[in-house]
């Protein structure tokens, strides 16, 4: 997983290095970090009153999940960071504590495109993470712009 992490980082390196000669605008990329920070806090501060609503249309479905909820950001790596938010579960209170975010791992192969939706224990899978064992994604929050 480090492995693939560290290609993931030297592509993207690579791909600024080309992109630094065609005028890469420094603002730009500090903007997209404050994004990822910002919409961080976002998740965090109306994740409780998200997971609860999700938790009550699924009720009302006849699919509530039989566990512990809780909605955690999704950090996109791959084609670019990207911010989003996921409801994650488990049947143990202390693993899904243990989540602070969804790390989303996206490649293409041949005409096939993957994303990989991991559990992580950290807020800055950036940097690092692992994931965290017996936890799920629920559900994926999407927000129209």
């Amino acid at each position: 997983m480090k492995k693939l992490l560290i290609t993931s980082l030297v592509a993207v390196s690579l791909t600024f290095s080309v992109h630094l000669a065609s005028a890469i605008d420094l603002k730009d990329i500090l903007k997209d970090g404050a994004i990822i920070i910002g919409g961080g806090a976002v998740v965090k501060a109306l994740g409780p009153q998200i997971d609860s609503f999700i938790n009550t249309i699924t009720f009302n479905k006849n699919a509530k999940f039989e566990g512990y909820t809780k909605v955690v950001p999704i950090i996109s790596l791959g084609n670019g960071a990207h911010i989003g938010a996921a409801q994650v579960g488990a049947t143990s209170k202390a693993a899904v504590d243990r989540t602070k975010a969804v790390a989303q791992l996206e490649g293409d192969f041949q005409s096939i495109r993957a994303r990989a939706l991991i559990p992580v224990d950290s807020e800055n899978p950036i940097q690092q993470f692992r994931r965290v064992q017996g936890v799920g994604v629920t559900a994926i929050i999407d927000v129209k712009l």
